[in-house]
């Protein structure tokens, strides 16, 4: 296995912090949804435990970018945005339109994780092992998200092709700047 350059690794981990601190984000506009239009606490409490694994892991990745010395996306302050935005607006169309919204982001994050640990080497392995981690709670949130509804029948078919194009996007722009 060659050596992962320092380029790659500043960009798996500025991208990484970008997505899971957009979680958070995507998972507060769900809740604000769920406080205010929508009633339905279990779905609040699936909501508010999955959001506790992504603040963690925004955590490690903000740790990460201090300890290394790298600058986050200069998107951060547009994806927050449109985090909530995707969050709430995907809540008020109901359950099923809410769980999707985790289910696309989580099938696109789980590819985006595993083409990461399938480049770290030796040297990251620390990082490799929380990625890792990390994945496999996605993977775990994305199995909740169907158990509890998510569906990419009819019309939401094409919101699941909307999440995932726009998660591949911000992960493309994210790494770069």
């Amino acid at each position: 296995m060659t050596k992962i350059n320092k380029k790659k690794i500043e960009e798996f981990i500025r991208v990484d912090h970008a997505g899971e601190r957009g979680a958070i984000k995507i998972y507060e506009g769900q809740l604000l949804a769920l406080n205010t239009f929508v009633k339905d606490e279990n779905l609040k409490k699936t909501i508010e435990d999955m959001k506790e694994h992504e603040k963690e892991h925004c955590e490690f990745f903000e740790n990460e970018i201090k300890k290394r010395n790298i600058q986050p996306t200069k998107f951060l302050p547009l994806w927050d945005l449109l985090g909530v935005g995707l969050g709430f607006g995907s809540t008020l169309l109901g359950k099923k339109a809410a769980m999707l919204c985790t289910a696309s982001v989580e099938e696109v994050i789980d590819k985006h994780y595993l083409n990461q640990i399938n480049q770290l080497d030796i040297n990251e392995k620390d990082l490799k092992k929380k990625i890792t981690k990390f994945r496999q709670d996605e993977i775990n949130h994305k199995d909740i998200a169907y158990d509890e509804g998510a569906t990419k029948k009819g019309p939401y078919f094409l919101l699941d092709k909307i999440i995932k194009t726009g998660s591949k996007i911000a992960i493309n722009i994210s790494e770069k700047i």
